[in-house]
């Protein structure tokens, strides 16, 4: 029995969730470090328009990242499950395919991004400098997305490895490389808003190359052989990944829209106001995230080998300790909403602090239900039921926000904040009912 099967399937669950979603958690917080470094920076060192017009840009950027997180995550399921299943060499088969198709993919989105971007961001409604920079920041992510896109799958498969120390270091180093390139370029150097793109290209291009050595190199459980595509693997790896990527996909809609109904109604402001809330979230989300994710190639181990009560023991764990930093966060941010401001926005205007203020108290709720649907959409990617998960991920990031924004439209900006925590609010009750079903089902 291999090293990263045995820890997978016979380590005790306490023991396997601090090893591993612990780790996983400070892993996926400092590969996103570097969105939160990137906000801060921009917001004050270039001022408010470069920071509205880099949160116009983000969604699509992420919308690109989301590409490999698709393949990603969706061949990590049906690599973990095929490694459970004690079938290595269709494991590296759909590694090997997994790399190619993300490469493939950020070819295509790279360049589509790169034509698209002064009318994508006309047609939201941005006009001057507010379009010139967002134009600016988003073609630096797509000319360098085939270099880098890869890194964000690559933390999956080193984790199916094993290596959840290696890859929680290499976030470390990605996050302190984007933040040291970003600094330079626009304390030292004078650069605009796009340089701010770039650092963060650089940092992730050297991380990617990093991460690739010891599959190279075919130290690891997994290894790169002579590509063999299928219809399966082209199909599964896709239904595997759909969950998180009609997810973010979704989301990117949402905050597209989100972002034209905010200049409507505030202009500028108001789309910097929305910028700090999702840099707020992002100090949460990406520790959730984390969590789930890294146990995402033992619940696969398991569901493969058929240990269902296993996997029950260790979702437990999971659900209650993402549930008590989650409230904790809630009344962090409702408490204390000018710390979260004054990080990104040292020099706000004092006539839109109010705004702001009220903002972050509404969306501090979010967080009370979010963690939630978060852990049950994880838990039916990683045993590979792609409709449950999609049916949660999509509500939650399209359909429930856009029914919210139509409904609490006339109230305007206030409406808008609200939209967060009554959509956190449905994505829970729906999470319930499909988890008792698939209760039901599968435990009894």
């Amino acid at each position: 029995m291999r090293d990263s099967e045995l820890f997978f399937t016979q380590t005790k669950p306490r023991r396997l969730f601090f090893t591993v979603a612990i780790p996983g958690a400070v892993s996926m917080f400092m590969s996103s470090l570097y969105i939160l470094v990137d906000g801060i920076l921009v917001g004050n060192i270039l001022g408010e328009v470069s920071f509205a017009a880099l949160n116009l840009a983000f969604p699509f950027v992420l919308l690109n990242f989301s590409v490999a997180d698709l393949i990603g995550v969706g061949s990590s399921v049906s690599i973990a499950i095929a490694l459970g299943e004690k079938r290595k060499e269709d494991a590296n088969n759909w590694f090997t395919c997994a790399c190619i198709m993300i490469i493939l993919c950020a070819v295509f989105m790279g360049g589509a991004l790169f034509i698209l971007a002064p009318w994508l961001f006309r047609i939201m409604g941005a006009e001057g400098e507010l379009a010139e920079y967002a134009v600016k920041y988003l073609r630096v992510y797509a000319v360098c997305s085939p270099a880098t896109t890869i890194v964000f799958a690559e933390d999956n498969f080193l984790r199916i490895c094993g290596k959840i120390r290696f890859s929680m270091t290499l976030n470390i180093v990605m996050s302190i490389l984007n933040a040291g390139f970003e600094f330079a370029f626009l304390f030292f150097l004078k650069w605009g808003v796009w340089a701010a793109a770039l650092a963060n290209c650089c940092g992730m291009f050297c991380c990617a190359v990093i991460a690739l050595i010891p599959f190279i190199q075919r130290k690891l459980d997994l290894m790169f052989v002579k590509p063999a595509f299928s219809k399966e693997i082209v199909l599964t790896t896709l239904a595997g990944g759909s969950p998180n990527f009609l997810q973010d996909m979704a989301g990117r809609l949402t905050s597209i829209v989100l972002n034209a109904g905010l200049l409507k109604f505030g202009g500028t402001m108001a789309v910097s106001v929305y910028g700090i809330l999702m840099y707020t979230r992002d100090v949460l989300q990406p520790i959730l995230y984390g969590m789930f994710d890294a146990l995402q190639p033992a619940i696969g181990y398991n569901w493969g080998a058929g240990n269902k009560i296993r996997i029950r023991r260790i979702e437990q764990y999971c659900f209650c300790v993402t549930g008590m930093i989650s409230v904790m966060f809630t009344a962090l941010l409702f408490f204390m909403p000018k710390l979260f401001i004054f990080i990104f926005m040292k020099d706000m205007p004092t006539e839109s602090l109010p705004t702001a203020i009220m903002a972050m108290k509404i969306f501090s709720a979010t967080f009370l239900t979010r963690w939630f649907s978060f852990g049950v959409q994880s838990l039916m990617t990683a045993i590979r039921k792609p409709r449950y998960a999609s049916a949660i991920s999509v509500s939650t990031a399209l359909v429930f926000p856009l029914i919210w924004i139509a409904l609490l439209w006339p109230f305007k900006l206030t409406g808008m904040w609200m939209n967060f925590p009554l959509t956190s609010l449905c994505a829970a009750i729906l999470a319930i009912v499909i988890l008792r079903r698939f209760c039901q089902r599968e435990f009894h």
